[in-house]
């Protein structure tokens, strides 16, 4: 079920820091940020050649973000996003497997302006995943 690695999504506090921290230090290539309003996020994307780092800032106080950088203050890895081939199917298989999907079930448009499913991290081993229909 499971295609590529997609992303690795990393929350900071604070994207514009960040944003120059990659760009600066590691001399990495950075999208223009993108407001996510659906998402509660504002998001960064670098291209390393076999996947890409997403830089996510939570966008307001209601923000799942600002729950994890509450625990987190100083930022860390949120999730890691995987490619399917079909997102419904693969939303239907994991149902019938017991996993829980985050919010309505229903996929919402995400970042690359494809479908994408969150997945409970208490059922992948402590770990939020998010598929995204290639």
């Amino acid at each position: 079920m499971l295609g590529r690695l997609n992303h690795v999504a990393i929350a900071v506090p604070d994207l514009a820091a960040a944003s120059a921290i990659y760009r600066n230090t590691l001399g990495a290539k950075l999208t223009d940020p993108q407001i996510l309003p659906e998402h509660g996020v504002t998001v960064v994307f670098i291209d390393v050649g076999n996947t890409k780092i997403e830089l996510l800032e939570p966008l307001g106080a209601d923000s799942p973000i600002a729950a994890f950088l509450a625990k987190n203050p100083s930022g860390g890895i949120h999730h890691v996003c995987y490619e399917v081939p079909d997102i419904l199917a693969a939303r239907d298989r994991l149902k019938e497997q017991g996993a829980r999907i985050l919010g309505d079930g229903e996929p919402k448009i995400g970042a690359h302006g494809k479908p994408v499913l969150f997945l409970h991290p208490k059922d992948f081993n402590g770990t939020l995943i998010e598929l995204e229909q290639e």
